[in-house]
């Protein structure tokens, strides 16, 4: 039985007569190839990743899982070309998801002009071009009565970078929906109690991103225009004092392009803002308590 995904935070949504993703009950994910040219670049990339022999496996395990391209019928009840993927949460019990866009810039160099332009809009109206990196949406598990805690999507467009930082950090709490006044400290905000297990740790999304990040010094393979990393991970894990079992993925593949030898400073530049903001965050967490994530930077 197909449906929606239980846990999308950010892209096209599945709905009446909308084309968007599915899930099945076997951790499969449907996502269908967009009209233009981007759904074929996109399962290009793929085919080409899964064929590489230059890229380490210890780098392989951040992508998902892809299982070729299908036609099927879609959301909007029609038949339709849709990549099989892995479903990165399909084995999380309430997951926590954040998805954040990385690059200060979001088009290949072969775009067009219209589609620069529109891009360009959002960059500069986000967080993009002055962090690196934008938040596209995030869903924090509180509990079993209040469920999750899910910012709108057109607050989560508008955000600048303190509420970024407010944001990351209200994704490793215990209590995401408390408000703090940005600039005065006022009120509780939230209580980061999961940082450590979540961010920290020999396994920790920071430890992730650091190896993405020794990789993203050398690559010269792949440049990754408008890519997102997801954040996963499971709260029952973390308040039981165990790691959280957080994950880090890479996702969305539409506008990768050949490095021709080149790093790719776009991506490695807002990868390397987000690891001092996380970083900073465990930094702060360790002046609280005493305690460290156990990462060594």
């Amino acid at each position: 039985m197909l449906k929606a995904p239980d846990h999308q935070v950010a892209g096209h949504e599945a709905g009446l007569g909308k084309l968007g993703p599915l899930i099945d009950d076997s951790g499969r994910f449907y996502k269908p190839l967009q009209g233009d040219n981007r759904g074929s670049e996109e399962v290009a990339f793929y085919e080409s990743f899964s064929s590489n022999t230059h890229i380490p496996e210890h780098i392989r395990k951040y992508f998902p899982m892809y299982y070729g391209t299908k036609i099927m019928k879609a959301s909007t009840g029609v038949e339709h070309p849709h990549m099989v993927l892995q479903d990165l949460t399909s084995a999380r019990v309430n997951p926590s998801v954040m998805d954040i866009k990385i690059g200060s810039r979001t088009w290949a160099p072969d775009a067009s002009e219209a589609y620069i332009a529109k891009c360009l809009k959002k960059d500069r109206e986000s967080t993009s071009i002055p962090l690196g990196f934008r938040l596209s949406g995030l869903q924090v598990y509180i509990d079993d009565e209040s469920r999750f805690y899910k910012p709108d999507r057109n607050y989560i467009r508008k955000t600048g970078p303190d509420d970024v930082r407010l944001l990351l950090r209200k994704f490793v709490s215990s209590n995401p929906s408390a408000d703090m006044e940005i600039g005065t400290g006022s009120g509780p905000g939230p209580d980061c109690s999961l940082a450590s297990s979540v961010y920290g740790g020999p396994n920790g999304i920071l430890a992730q991103l650091l190896e993405l990040k020794a990789w993203f010094e050398d690559q010269t393979i792949y440049h990754f225009y408008a890519c997102s990393f997801l954040f996963v991970y499971e709260k029952r894990l973390g308040l039981k004092g165990a790691w959280s079992n957080a994950e880090v993925k890479l996702i969305d593949f539409a506008h990768v392009t050949d490095a021709n030898g080149v790093i790719d400073h776009n991506f490695l530049g807002g990868l390397c803002s987000l690891t001092k903001f996380i970083s900073d965050i465990l930094s702060e967490i360790e002046d609280c308590t005493g305690t460290n994530g156990q990462v060594e930077l």
